[in-house]
């Protein structure tokens, strides 16, 4: 019995005054870290009315540039003879060369021909696998290409 009255009193003693003020001593210590990451950040809406006035102004800028690109004339590459036109200027000129070309004729249009599905793997008599020369086929796909008639391409054969 005296064993499990001295456990009782092992374990439910007081904690010695170092314990606590260690464990003070480690809050402060966080709280410190705390405000030093937090310290220098800025509160308020004033910090991010700036932030989205800037936003506000580069998008202004960005905007005028694109502007400018697509209204103005200027030079690409002037050694390489590349210049930009204002994208109304463009658009006028492609659609007056799309207007002079003649449309070309669209050539026929083939329609697949039908494949049948192989047939169930039944065993072929051996007499026919071997074939009229009696020496049996290179590859089994030969035999099957042999079978399968070839289709046409597509594409017309004659050009205009």
């Amino acid at each position: 019995m005296a064993d499990s009255e001295s456990l009782h009193r092992t374990a439910y003693s007081p904690a010695p005054f170092s314990t606590w003020l260690g464990i003070v001593c480690l809050f402060v210590v966080f709280g410190v870290i705390v405000l030093a990451v937090i310290g220098p950040s800025p509160r308020g809406s004033n910090y991010e009315q700036m932030r989205a006035q800037k936003r506000m102004e580069r998008l202004k800028t960005l905007r005028e540039e694109t502007l400018k690109d697509l209204t103005t004339y200027a030079w690409v590459d002037k050694n390489k003879g590349v210049a930009r036109i204002p994208i109304d200027r463009a658009m006028e000129l492609t659609v007056a060369a799309l207007a002079q070309k003649k449309p070309a004729p669209a050539g026929p249009i083939a329609t697949p021909a039908a494949q049948t599905p192989p047939t169930a793997a039944s065993p072929a008599p051996p007499a026919a696998a071997q074939g009229a020369t009696g020496a049996p086929p290179a590859s089994p796909s030969a035999a099957a290409r042999q079978s399968q008639p070839t289709l046409a391409s597509p594409v017309p054969a004659t050009t205009p």
